[in-house]
Protein backbone atom coordinates (compact mmCIF):
# COMPACT_ATOMS: atom_id res chain seq x y z
CA UNK A 1 0.00 0.00 0.00
CA UNK A 2 2.85 2.37 0.79
CA UNK A 3 4.30 2.04 -2.72
CA UNK A 4 0.90 2.95 -4.17
CA UNK A 5 0.74 6.17 -2.13
CA UNK A 6 4.15 7.22 -3.41
CA UNK A 7 3.16 6.46 -7.01
CA UNK A 8 0.04 8.60 -6.69
CA UNK A 9 1.97 11.43 -5.02
CA UNK A 10 4.64 11.28 -7.73
CA UNK A 11 1.95 11.36 -10.45
CA UNK A 12 0.30 14.41 -8.88
CA UNK A 13 3.62 16.27 -8.61
CA UNK A 14 4.52 15.45 -12.22
CA UNK A 15 1.07 16.49 -13.41
CA UNK A 16 1.14 19.75 -11.48
CA UNK A 17 4.54 20.59 -12.97
CA UNK A 18 3.34 19.71 -16.44
CA UNK A 19 0.14 21.73 -16.09
CA UNK A 20 2.07 24.76 -14.90
CA UNK A 21 4.13 24.65 -18.09
CA UNK A 22 1.23 24.08 -20.49
CA UNK A 23 -1.10 26.92 -19.54
CA UNK A 24 -4.87 26.80 -19.41
CA UNK A 25 -5.73 23.78 -21.56
CA UNK A 26 -8.17 21.24 -20.14
CA UNK A 27 -6.59 18.17 -18.60
CA UNK A 28 -8.24 14.99 -17.41
CA UNK A 29 -7.74 12.19 -14.96
CA UNK A 30 -8.69 8.68 -16.06
CA UNK A 31 -9.20 6.06 -13.37
CA UNK A 32 -8.93 2.54 -14.74
CA UNK A 33 -10.74 -0.56 -13.53
CA UNK A 34 -7.35 -1.89 -12.36
CA UNK A 35 -6.91 1.14 -10.08
CA UNK A 36 -4.34 3.02 -12.19
CA UNK A 37 -4.69 6.79 -12.58
CA UNK A 38 -3.77 8.29 -15.95
CA UNK A 39 -3.29 12.03 -16.31
CA UNK A 40 -3.91 13.45 -19.77
CA UNK A 41 -3.11 16.64 -21.61
CA UNK A 42 -6.29 17.68 -23.39
CA UNK A 43 -9.60 15.90 -23.52
CA UNK A 44 -9.54 12.19 -24.37
CA UNK A 45 -11.46 11.24 -27.53
CA UNK A 46 -13.64 8.16 -28.00
CA UNK A 47 -13.67 6.28 -31.30
CA UNK A 48 -17.21 4.87 -31.40
CA UNK A 49 -16.29 2.27 -34.05
CA UNK A 50 -13.44 0.66 -32.11
CA UNK A 51 -14.40 1.54 -28.52
CA UNK A 52 -10.91 2.94 -27.93
CA UNK A 53 -10.23 6.17 -26.07
CA UNK A 54 -7.22 8.12 -27.38
CA UNK A 55 -5.37 10.55 -25.12
CA UNK A 56 -2.06 12.36 -24.77
CA UNK A 57 -0.23 11.09 -21.70
CA UNK A 58 0.62 14.11 -19.54
CA UNK A 59 3.88 12.66 -18.25
CA UNK A 60 5.35 11.45 -21.57
CA UNK A 61 3.51 13.46 -24.23
CA UNK A 62 2.90 10.24 -26.17
CA UNK A 63 -0.48 9.47 -27.69
CA UNK A 64 -1.97 6.37 -26.08
CA UNK A 65 -5.17 4.34 -26.40
CA UNK A 66 -7.22 2.40 -23.88
CA UNK A 67 -10.42 0.41 -24.26
CA UNK A 68 -13.36 2.38 -22.86
CA UNK A 69 -14.40 -0.71 -20.85
CA UNK A 70 -11.18 -0.30 -18.85
CA UNK A 71 -12.06 3.24 -17.74
CA UNK A 72 -13.89 3.43 -14.42
CA UNK A 73 -14.05 7.23 -14.17
CA UNK A 74 -12.97 10.26 -16.18
CA UNK A 75 -12.91 13.75 -14.71
CA UNK A 76 -11.66 17.15 -15.82
CA UNK A 77 -8.95 18.65 -13.65
CA UNK A 78 -9.43 22.26 -12.61
CA UNK A 79 -6.02 23.57 -11.61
Amino acid sequence: MRKSKYNILFSVVVAASFFALTGCSSNYSLETTSGKTILTHGKPELDEDTGLVSYEDASTGATQQINRDQIKNMSELNL
